[in-house]
């Protein structure tokens, strides 16, 4: 039997196989607002035969979003405008839902990245950043405010509220982004947190507030609803967070109760030196799995379904994550099922698509036709 298409369970959470879609920004939102893209798009995903589809990075403010095109689920509105999607998938799909909530702080306020990417002042379609002390992302970026004791009281809650709409659109995880040199990851990091409160400084002083954040979400939800977190487990930059950090890190997500770690690297400076290939990151994943037993998704350039496979079969990581190879093959699951002899989740109305020499790929189908 394959072990990617093994059943797996991130704490309460049962999944069919052990294929997570990864979060991956649209920029297709009007105000925070779910728009017609996200229809289109999350239902062609859920399509795909994965076990788990986990939304794009979802603003919990505002201010928290990276740009003006960002999804948001900071109000009523925002939650009633993902409601018909997150319907509409539950009609037609298995597949199991989880939001990345997530706050930008300094990489706030952003152009998306097919419209440059660059810092967008305020008065040009931006607006003021926040972050643990007032370094810019780089060096021509307008700098952030540090974040005080009203502004990270205000955060928190922000998370808080919108993880309870999550949980009211009946989705069933959460992931707390704290990777990719958004607001969580800069508190971790030395490169972006040089707090000298109880916020910053020491490794336990910087894990404070992303742990206090986990520990707010987790006391404001019922235990069936599964919460676990996105890491950059290295900066790539010499003083920065590594996987040392991570792993102490995990630890304590794990005694504070959390369900998953999700694997990721980077994006807190722009002075990082990454060494791309297929399978970069899963080294990271591999560690934080063996020291913490912890269910871990592991991610990094995994393309083909025979390297997804062994990452899995040897125990690298429970979980892989797939965001630019979904993208690019929004069926890459039924393929890797058949390369792999396994089976997949496929609706009916496309049990006809099934090869001819793959009489099982889809299950159990029957069909008749006059």
């Amino acid at each position: 039997m394959s072990h990617l298409f093994s059943p797996y369970a991130l704490g309460p959470l049962e999944l069919a196989n052990r294929i997570a879609i990864a979060p991956m920004c649209q920029y297709s939102a009007n105000d925070g607002l779910a728009a017609d893209w996200h229809m289109i798009h999350y239902g062609h995903l859920a399509l795909s035969g994965a076990g788990l589809l986990i939304l794009e990075a979802t603003a919990i403010s505002p201010e928290g979003r990276i740009s003006p095109a960002d999804l948001g689920l900071w109000s009523d509105a925002h939650q009633q405008a993902l409601a018909p999607i997150v319907q509409a998938i539950r009609r037609h799909s298995p597949i199991k839902l989880a939001v990345q909530l997530a706050h930008a702080g300094r990489k706030a306020s952003s152009a998306p990245p097919f419209e440059g990417g660059q810092a967008l002042p305020p008065g040009q379609g931006g607006w003021q950043t926040v972050a643990p002390s007032a370094l810019p992302h780089a060096a021509t970026d307008p700098a952030p405010l540090a974040l005080d004791a009203a502004g990270l009281a205000k955060v928190k809650a922000d998370f808080v509220s919108a993880a309870l709409r999550v949980h009211a659109l009946g989705i069933e995880a959460i992931e707390l982004h704290a990777a990719h040199g958004y607001l969580l990851h800069q508190f971790l990091s030395p490169l972006a947190n040089q707090r000298s409160d109880q916020y910053g400084g020491a490794l336990e002083n910087r894990m404070r507030f992303p742990l206090e954040v986990f520990d707010a979400v987790r006391a404001a939800l019922p235990r069936e609803v599964a919460i676990g977190v996105r890491v950059s487990a290295s900066d790539w930059v010499d003083g920065g967070w590594d996987i040392e950090q991570s792993v102490a890190l995990a630890h304590r997500l794990q005694q504070r109760g959390a369900d998953f770690i999700h694997v990721s690297s980077g994006g807190v400076s722009p002075l990082q030196q990454i060494p791309l290939g297929p399978g970069y990151q899963i080294q990271f994943a591999q560690r934080i799995k063996a020291e913490t037993g912890m269910p871990t998704i592991g991610v990094g350039l995994i393309t083909e379904p025979l390297h997804a496979e062994a990452i899995v079969a040897s125990g690298q990581a429970d979980m892989v994550g797939l965001a630019r190879a979904m993208l690019y093959n929004p069926r890459w699951p039924w393929h890797a099922a058949a390369a792999l002899g396994a089976q997949v989740a496929a609706p009916p109305q496309y049990w006809r698509s099934q090869p001819r020499e793959l009489k099982n790929l889809f299950g159990d189908t029957r069909l008749g036709q006059r």
